[in-house]
């Protein structure tokens, strides 16, 4: 039968790789030969999975420089004849082997305030959002977000500015900015246009090339960017904007907001930062 050769990261922040040899298998995926080196050869190797179908984003690694889904991408498409390479999630601090400490980036999300708040409640009839509406088109993709952490992980801005809190929680803002239900736009935006917000991000677009779900995260920021132009130059402005038009949302958002722009891992050939396509293809 044939083998693969697959290279696998162990330890923590200061690991190492070790070389493992697994069966190749038709239609085998880079979660398949984790799963097959921790059962049959090493049991002590740690990493993350659930659902195995693509919804959780759980078990996303680093596969031959490029953060994915490994349960959804086949090894026949990353690996051909060369060898296999998987490594926890860069911008992440390791906790052992395959599994990061992803406190950070949920913290971020909550930073962001990115939950909705509603300006109805449970006594009021429900909020009909007709699906050809603007605001809702905007956020069409955007809200299919999973927080698998595949953008942070390949985000160069967060690798430079602990400040700035990734694509993922800005993309949360976007689209809760865009919901006409939400009550908290104003504050939205203020959380946006501060140090570490929209401003920071320098439309490098890796967190858009390498999103598993193709969501156009770098327009969500840009979006953000727009919307929040108006308020940072001033009240005065941000009425001739909104008499204009505006590409941003324009109920209960616009007004003056304050100025402000938006642990390296270094064992074997680890470091943080953003990735390097090895294999020219787009992670799934």
């Amino acid at each position: 039968m044939e083998s693969l050769a697959v290279d696998i990261w162990r330890g923590g922040e200061q690991g190492r790789f070790e070389r493992y040899r697994v069966p190749r298998l038709s239609n085998q995926t880079v979660l398949d030969v984790v799963s097959y080196v921790q059962q049959h050869l090493d049991s002590t190797l740690a990493y993350r999975f659930a659902c195995r179908v693509g919804m959780c984003g759980s078990c996303t690694m680093t596969v031959n420089g490029v953060p994915r889904w490994t349960c959804r991408t086949h090894v026949e498409r990353v690996a051909g004849t060369k060898t296999l390479t998987i490594e926890p999630l860069r911008n992440f601090p390791v906790i052992k082997d395959l599994v990061c400490d992803v406190s950070e980036f949920f913290d971020k999300l909550a930073q962001a305030g990115g939950y909705f708040r509603p300006t109805r409640t449970r006594n009021d009839e429900l909020a009909v959002v007709p699906p050809d509406t603007l605001e809702r088109a905007r956020v069409d993709e955007a809200i299919e977000c999973i927080g698998c952490g595949a953008c942070y992980a390949s985000c160069a801005v967060e690798a430079m500015d602990p400040r700035y809190l990734g694509p993922a929680a800005l993309n949360r803002i976007w689209t809760l900015l865009n919901d006409v239900r939400d009550g908290a736009g104003a504050h939205r935006l203020i959380v946006a246009a501060g140090a570490g917000g929209c401003h920071s991000c320098k439309t490098l677009m890796s967190c858009t090339d390498l999103c598993p779900k193709r969501i156009p995260l770098t327009a969500s920021i840009a979006g953000l960017k727009r919307a929040t132009v108006p308020g940072l130059l001033g009240p005065g402005v941000a009425r001739r904007h909104d008499r204009a038009g505006s590409d941003g949302p324009a109920a209960g958002t616009s007004g003056e907001l304050p100025a402000g722009s938006g642990a390296s891992r270094q064992g074997a050939s680890r470091k943080k930062g953003g990735p390097s396509v090895e294999d020219g293809s787009k992670p799934l």
